[in-house]
């Protein structure tokens, strides 16, 4: 047997347990549960995924994409019970939008740059969704802040909607700034909450504009902050104090100390 079938009967084997947990006599909890109840579940999944990913564990990763591809499976279970779409439904899907998007391979488009394939697979999303009204209504409206600021500023500049150069954007920055520090001195509550919106959607067009993504930047950040903080009190409980006793000159000396101890670049998750 081939990797291929040998994966095609594994996959079956998949289908044939999740009908199994919802069918009669299955688990109580996944017969209870709904499309609606599940969502919670596909985004923390896909965020251990991404964990995965950073960890770079293969056996982890392997493990998360399993849990990943439960979910499919569940939505696709609960799908075909309701009479709306089953799994064969979702893989005819995602085989039809690959080919179609992809013609360079499958078809006679010769593509030889990153950003053209991009700018085909834009072409190709238009064509299948003409009814839209706007390139930007399909944006799933449960991204993160920072990633959905980040593909609605991807969308408008593969339309021509962007800034000429890197100095431009530095200059809208500064400006929302000045604009957000004026809100804040005059002190009225939703100003100051558009103002720094604002802020922020600047921040994410220089991220993007020098081709970092926001997204992955804060959360290393937040992972440097946690690791580095961690040592600040393990340092203060050596000491027999808590954070409260130590007082913030203290902890600030030990902060200073964990920007050496814990660099910019060793920033695994808090606890790995």
């Amino acid at each position: 047997m081939d990797q291929d079938q040998e994966a095609a009967q594994k996959f079956a084997r998949l289908l044939e347990i999740m009908a199994a947990l919802r069918g009669p006599g299955g688990c109580p909890w996944d017969r209870e549960q709904t499309h609606e109840s599940l969502k919670k579940y596909l985004i923390e999944e896909a965020y251990e995924a991404v964990d995965a990913i950073d960890d770079g564990d293969p056996k982890v990763l392997a493990e998360e994409l399993g849990d990943v591809l439960l979910q499919v499976v569940f939505h696709a279970q609960m799908g075909s019970e309701a009479g709306r779409f089953d799994i064969g439904t979702v893989l005819d899907a995602i085989n039809g939008k690959m080919l179609s998007r992809h013609p360079h391979v499958f078809g006679q488009d010769k593509l030889e740059t990153a950003e053209a394939v991009l700018r085909r697979w834009e072409d190709a999303k238009n064509e299948e969704k003409a009814h839209r009204k706007s390139i930007l209504e399909d944006i799933p409206s449960s991204l993160p802040a920072l990633m959905k600021a980040h593909l609605i500023q991807d969308r408008v500049r593969r339309v021509g909607f962007d800034w000429e150069n890197v100095e431009q954007v530095f200059d809208k920055l500064e400006e929302e700034l000045a604009e957000f520090r004026q809100a804040i001195r005059e002190g009225e509550k939703t100003h100051v909450r558009e103002e720094l919106g604002d802020l922020l959607f600047a921040l994410v067009n220089v991220a993007r504009f020098i081709g970092e993504e926001p997204e992955v930047a804060l959360q290393r950040t937040n992972h440097k902050f946690m690791r580095r903080f961690a040592y600040v009190e393990q340092k203060i409980r050596e000491r027999g104090l808590s954070l409260e006793q130590a007082g913030l000159a203290l902890m600030d000396q030990y902060w200073e100390e964990a920007k050496t101890e814990i660099p910019n670049g060793d920033v695994p998750k808090l606890g790995a």
